[in-house]
């Protein structure tokens, strides 16, 4: 697993993001709240063998994500699905702790925010051994695979969710999520990329359980990956027979 840490987009500090956010023509992301919102609402995921629904949530003043390395192990499956943790061309379903997550997706305009509908939210991660779909690597090949790929269009309350499992680890990073989102469905506008974590105490609690156990104790954590950032760190809860988290992002369009 070489090179997952060579950087493709630049990383933002929170003070640069901030003044990239009044700047026309700037692409960038932010959690945000929608025009209006009494912030009375709270997320609510529910967790099943087979499906996952959610609420939409009230989300927080806008804070600035900053954008991290794409990563070698993206491929454009074009894999329309929530629930990504089955091979398509086996019918396998990938082990592990389920995991519901949601993307609460708003547009920053006019110094506020508003749920935005069409827009196309890509994830991928590897399984609970470390290893990834659909890729020739040096320690794997998964070639004609596609477990633990897709995305989602949101609707009109700007919400995509997924059911996928929650990610094992391998040598050198430490356990994360990756995540496009694109301006529409088309690919045909701007597009942001970028990675997703989870607090380490609490990755350990689920690492203790199998499929994570027999792979042994991994050697990366938050501290001391070089991508890690926490403005990029999930809220994660027990929810029914797995997790569940929700993450609210902002795309700047004008």
């Amino acid at each position: 697993m070489e090179n997952d840490d060579r950087q493709i987009g630049r990383i933002l500090s929170r003070r640069d993001a901030l003044k990239l956010l009044g700047i026309t023509g700037a692409a960038l992301l932010a959690a945000c709240a929608p025009e209006g919102s009494d912030m009375a609402e709270q997320t609510s995921v529910s967790v099943s063998p087979t499906t996952s629904t959610g609420t939409t949530s009230a989300l927080p003043a806008c804070v600035v994500r900053p954008e991290v390395t794409e990563g070698p192990y993206y491929v454009d499956e074009e894999l329309n699905r929530t629930d990504i943790r089955s091979d398509p061309t086996s019918g396998a379903v990938k082990e592990g702790a389920l995991l519901a997550l949601t993307f609460n997706v708003s547009q920053v305009s006019n110094g506020g925010c508003t749920p935005l509908e069409g827009a196309k939210v890509e994830i991928w991660h590897c399984d609970a051994g470390g290893v990834y779909s659909d890729v020739n690597d040096p320690g794997f090949n998964t070639e004609g695979q596609k477990f633990l790929r897709g995305y989602q269009v949101t609707g009109a309350n700007g919400q995509a969710t997924f059911l996928t499992i929650y990610p094992g680890w391998y040598s050198g990073r430490t356990v994360h999520i990756h995540f496009k989102v694109h301006q529409d469905a088309s690919d045909s506008g701007r597009e942001f990329t970028s990675q997703l974590f989870f607090e380490d105490s609490f990755t350990d609690q689920v690492f203790a359980q199998e499929p994570y156990a027999s792979k042994g104790q991994r050697n990366t954590l938050n501290s001391n990956d070089n991508i890690y950032r926490d403005e990029l760190l999930l809220d994660v809860a027990e929810a029914n027979d797995g997790y569940a988290a929700a993450f609210d992002i902002g795309l700047q369009l004008d």
